[in-house]
């Protein structure tokens, strides 16, 4: 049970400041940074082991219910992706951001609609930094002509491709990574690349359902047969963590069995309130597509998101 997890119950003491409340003071349209909430990764980190060198990464959050005023009252509106690295030493809590986002609503940013759009990029970034004490990147697009959204490559097969879904007992829901089972390479080394659509899993405090594809890429001599890993992802589906924690805990068991020579995990989820939070996790810098972090393009949408 996760609710065992080491300082499990901490980090559901710090979320709960706003999630699983209805009304009340996080609510307002005039800007207040004071509404954002971070929670220090190591609380998570510590429950399985990682102390976050073990991988580069980070997390993609798009916001779509993103809007300013300009002094002249008129509304700018558009897509804000922030791009929080994974070696900063907190993440934002996802309805405080919510809440963080809709203050600026009825807020005045420059006299035209580019500097109320360069405003908000700078403001956000400005506290987004202050509070996570990291370097984030915000791009705020406020037309589909100003991006390029891209996502991995056809080389990913789904697992359903793969094997027959209907002919596997799926019977473990709570992250049983005891179902992965390998296969040797039989050329001493070998590589996968597998999406799945079977992610799911729920909010740490509210027990929302949070849906979600996986990708998964791995380099080495021993690698997961596509039943078992089928069967391991769905095991998530009880489990209460938060995105960022199911990238990370996927990635720690994947390499305490496997022990890959590369990894890379992520998790495209789809939006809840209006964000939608893609963490992704890998052993090597290089294994991470340009389409998160670069501003001039945007992760193309999976069929769920």
């Amino acid at each position: 049970m996760e609710e065992n997890v080491k300082n499990y119950e901490a980090v559901k003491e710090i979320a709960s400041k706003h999630l699983g409340k209805v009304g009340g003071d996080g609510y307002s349209d005039q800007y207040n940074p004071k509404l954002l909430v971070k929670i220090p990764r190591v609380l998570n980190r510590e429950g399985y082991g990682l102390t976050g060198k073990e991988f580069k990464g980070v997390d993609v959050w798009n916001a779509y219910e993103v809007s300013a005023i300009t002094t002249k009252g008129q509304p700018v509106a558009g897509l804000l992706k922030i791009v929080c690295p994974s070696n900063s030493e907190f993440h934002v809590e996802s309805k405080s951001i919510k809440l963080y986002l809709n203050s600026l609503n009825m807020t005045e940013i420059g006299s035209t609609a580019a500097d109320c759009i360069s405003g908000v990029e700078a403001r956000v970034k400005r506290d987004l930094d202050e509070l996570l004490d990291t370097d984030t990147t915000v791009s705020f697009y406020a037309s589909d002509f100003e991006t390029e959204p891209l996502s991995f490559s056809n080389d990913y097969e789904e697992i359903g491709d793969i094997v027959n879904l209907d002919e596997i007992d799926f019977t473990a829901f709570k992250s049983d990574s005891s179902q992965l089972t390998e296969v040797e390479s039989a050329n001493g080394e070998d590589i996968i690349r597998l999406r799945s659509n079977l992610l799911r899993s729920n909010c740490r405090v509210t027990n929302q359902p949070d849906w979600g594809d996986v990708f998964i890429y791995m380099k080495g001599k021993k690698l997961p047969t596509a039943e078992s890993l089928a069967k391991y992802i769905v095991s998530h589906r009880t489990v209460s963590h938060f995105h960022e924690e199911i990238c990370e805990m996927i990635f720690a068991h994947l390499t305490e069995r496997f022990e890959p020579e590369q990894l890379m995990v992520s998790c495209l989820y789809t939006r809840r309130g209006g964000i939608d939070i893609n963490p992704i996790r890998a052993t090597h810098q290089y294994l991470i597509p340009e389409f998160f972090t670069n501003p001039e393009y945007t992760i193309r949408k999976t069929l769920r998101q």
